[in-house]
């Protein structure tokens, strides 16, 4: 059975991650994705590290199920060609700096007038406006301007850190889709389309809100600074590796006790209630892990889930992709791709029950569909071909390395 956006054509001209992301999470439940690629050279992440077969792992990761056409939309003839895609589909993606996409001749107002009901969605780093709006971004200037450096570092006394993986970017693309489908929902019912705006920026604020801005939720009654509940991170060192351990209800407290073997700490005056707990969180932890040091994390493990203690071992990335937790939720799924060979990547999140995610392809060389997607269009063979001769297209041969 197909996905449940099978039927729904996307227009992506997206680079990078943020952009990209979005439009895969769209194609794995059934969108037909087009990726409008630059033809000489194409998306950026085409020539990252990391490579097999001619493709780098960041593209593999990031454009799977989608078709690719290549299209110099420098040249009249091949806006002309956009344009014409965009007629007949239900949603553009574009993540150009703001600006660019009206100067290239692809911003909302020339699309709407070929294509009045489409969901025109624009990503940005900053947003649409302000004195950033115009700015070159990348992942660790949001970090920095959003607040998530200090809260990554714990306390705004304390040296900001980044998060080591582009949050931003791909929490962007998580939010653009669901953005999109909302969307897609609202045309159904009212028959009009939109404009949807999103920024890096604006995912991470938003995304911080929920859990680390209470000291500036009351207006009036800010904090003047961010201070860390405690400086120990609830990864706990064994005899011979790592675990993580949380406890937040009394019942979870009296099982950790049990399953350490200190019923001396149901006794102390620190520890008597959850408030308490939590005012005295540095010498509670560090009891904790003066007990954890003592055995190995097997065993801390079959302890504590006997208690049941929520608990958890810290595991490598290369450990992870075995761990019988993820094997049992098939989360990370092999397949062969044509160029970059046996591949394993993580499975759409989501499952959906009657319209599950399909992997259908991996993703394309550059320009690989664009014989099929300009013969859609009605285009001959000579005239693919006269395109192809002028390099208003290029078009990758199966089989070969693009």
């Amino acid at each position: 059975m197909p996905g449940p956006l099978d039927g729904v054509r996307v227009i992506d001209l997206t680079s990078m991650v943020s952009g990209p992301l979005a439009t895969m999470i769209l194609a794995d439940q059934g969108a037909d994705v087009i990726k409008v690629e630059n033809p000489r050279g194409g998306d950026y992440t085409r020539a990252v590290s990391t490579r097999h077969g001619g493709f780098s792992a960041s593209f593999l990761n990031n454009n799977r199920n989608k078709r690719s056409i290549a299209l110099n939309l420098k040249d009249p003839r091949g806006l002309d060609l956009l344009h014409r895609l965009a007629a007949d589909a239900d949603v553009l993606v574009q993540n150009f700096r703001p600006g660019v996409a009206d100067r290239m001749g692809v911003g909302e107002d020339a699309i709407r007038a070929v294509a009045p009901g489409i969901i025109y969605v624009s990503i940005s780093g900053f947003g649409e406006r302000g004195p950033y709006a115009a700015k070159p971004v990348y992942d660790p200037l949001v970090q920095a301007l959003s607040g998530l450096t200090t809260v990554q570092a714990g306390s705004d006394e304390l040296r900001p850190r980044l998060v080591r993986t582009i949050l931003p970017d791909k929490l962007t693309g998580f939010t653009a889709a669901q953005a999109i489908t909302a969307a897609l929902l609202a045309r159904e019912r009212s028959g009009q389309g939109q404009h949807i705006r999103v920024s890096m920026l604006d995912s991470v604020v938003s995304f911080l809100w929920s859990s680390d801005m209470g000291s500036q939720t009351f207006v009036g009654k800010e904090h003047p600074q961010q201070k860390a509940q405690s400086f120990i991170d609830l990864i706990y060192e064994t005899a011979d590796g790592y675990i993580s351990v949380a406890v937040q209800s009394d019942k979870e407290w009296a099982g950790l006790i049990a399953a350490l073997d200190r019923p001396e700490w149901l006794e102390d005056p620190r520890f008597a209630t959850a408030a308490l707990r939590h005012e005295n969180i540095d010498d509670r932890l560090n009891l904790t892990q003066d007990v954890l040091r003592t055995r190995s994390s097997a065993e801390w493990l079959a302890r504590l889930e006997a208690e049941d203690v929520p608990c958890a071992p810290v595991l490598r990335r290369r450990d992870m992709i075995e761990h019988p937790q993820i094997v049992a939720n098939e989360i990370v799924v092999e397949t062969e791709h044509p160029q970059a060979g046996p591949i394993r990547q993580a499975r759409p999140a989501p499952r959906f029950s009657e319209t599950p995610a399909t992997h259908r392809h991996g993703a394309p060389l550059l320009g690989e569909h664009s014989r099929d997607v300009l013969a859609e269009l009605g285009l001959s063979d000579d005239e693919i071909d006269a395109l192809l001769s002028d390099e208003i297209i290029h078009v990758a041969e199966r089989g070969g390395v693009s």
